[in-house]
């Protein structure tokens, strides 16, 4: 089938260009379609390929400030040209799934989550910019919640990355979905003999990952905590950190993967959609203790790959870390690898090809299938 592919935009590497990463090499010779490319910040086997961009691209700025073209982002979706792909997979956060295809194409969009900062987590950004931006958000962000929904009867199925998307995209728009864990280049990850005495926070050093609280957690214990990562709180964590919290920064591939493997622990405070991180961790050996919501309830075995703590709060994390340093001898490696295994990359593709066949026998059969 000649297939296209269609992500948000390609401007860093996280988890949701490694699902298009997957896509790409799935789909070989499918171009991708994109709001705003930087072929720099790309791997090899994704720089060389084929890329349409939107209008966004040659607009002032775009690489650095494209979210503040958001507002032009559907209608840039809409002057694609889509004719001629019978198959047309979306990968959504940021607009993408809002393309216009051909009637008798089939629309498969991958949902890392149904856009943030629109919905769920609206008033936290709203909160966070200056008086002039936030008086443009209200009906900046209404036209786009109502473009948002209506896109939505665009897609012949979305695919869910975790149970807790599925559930974010019945309540915003109406749809069931299909549940398929993004893939994790788990061999690339291994443990080593013996562990560091020191507990890892990794991530983005924004608001909704919660570094703020880990560093809480551990001013209160005294425990080692390593914070490892960059974003807009950064000056200000490392400025009121104690001493027993250490900020590494950026890492390399080969760094992060020695300090997840060393780690005694990941602590993983925040809410995410899926989280491959956990995953990460436990393909190199390391236990996860993770707030109990979101995607890690698809992804850690309570008392078997980890520990979950049921408040965002100091006592509640130290608590879950008092319990886990009671029982790591329980947590074997073998459990934490084989748990780590069945997100690999082969079932994932095992997944969307099966869930792609159905779709489109479904819309082939009947030709007035609709979502």
């Amino acid at each position: 089938m000649k297939t296209a592919l269609v992500h948000y935009w390609l401007v860093n590497m996280r988890g949701g260009e490694k699902v298009l990463q997957q896509l790409a090499s799935m789909y070989s010779d499918a171009p991708i379609y994109t709001h705003v490319l930087d072929r720099s910040v790309l791997p090899s086997d994704l720089r060389n390929r084929e890329f349409r961009t939107t209008f966004i691209q040659r607009l002032p700025g775009a690489k650095h400030h494209y979210q503040k073209y958001l507002p032009l982002m559907p209608l840039a979706l809409e002057e694609l040209d889509m004719r001629g792909f019978e198959l047309v997979i979306s990968s959504e956060s940021g607009p993408a799934k809002g393309v216009i295809v051909s009637p008798s194409a089939t629309h498969i969009c991958y949902c890392h989550s149904p856009m943030r900062y629109i919905w769920d987590m609206y008033h936290d950004y709203k909160a966070r910019v200056k008086l002039p931006v936030r008086l443009a958000m209200g009906p900046l962000c209404h036209y786009l919640r109502m473009w948002d929904q209506s896109s939505s009867v665009r897609v012949d199925q979305f695919v869910a990355n975790s149970r807790f998307v599925a559930e974010r995209i019945r309540s915003v728009y109406g749809r069931s979905s299909e549940v398929i864990a993004p893939p994790v280049r788990v061999t690339e990850f291994a443990p080593v003999e013996s562990k560091d005495d020191y507990y890892l926070f990794f991530g983005e050093l924004v608001a909704y990952k919660r570094a703020d609280l880990a560093i809480e957690a551990f001013r209160a214990s005294g425990r080692q905590l390593v914070v490892a990562g960059k974003g807009d709180q950064l000056i200000q964590l490392r400025k009121t950190a104690p001493p027993n919290v250490r900020f590494v920064g950026s890492l390399s591939h080969h760094e992060l993967k020695s300090l997840l493997a060393k780690a005694k622990a990941l602590v993983f405070p925040g809410i995410e959609d899926f989280g491959i991180v956990p995953v990460e961790a436990m393909a190199s050996g390391t236990p996860v203790i993770a707030y109990g919501k979101g995607g890690v309830l698809d992804t850690i075995i309570p008392d078997r790959t980890g520990v979950l703590f049921t408040e965002q709060s100091v006592a509640s994390l130290n608590a879950a870390i008092d319990r886990f340093e009671a029982m790591i001898p329980g947590i074997t490696m073998e459990a934490l690898r084989d748990r780590a295994a069945a997100y690999a990359p082969e079932h994932f593709e095992r997944k969307f090809r099966s869930i792609q066949s159905e779709v489109c026998q479904a819309k082939l059969s009947h030709p007035s299938f609709l979502p």
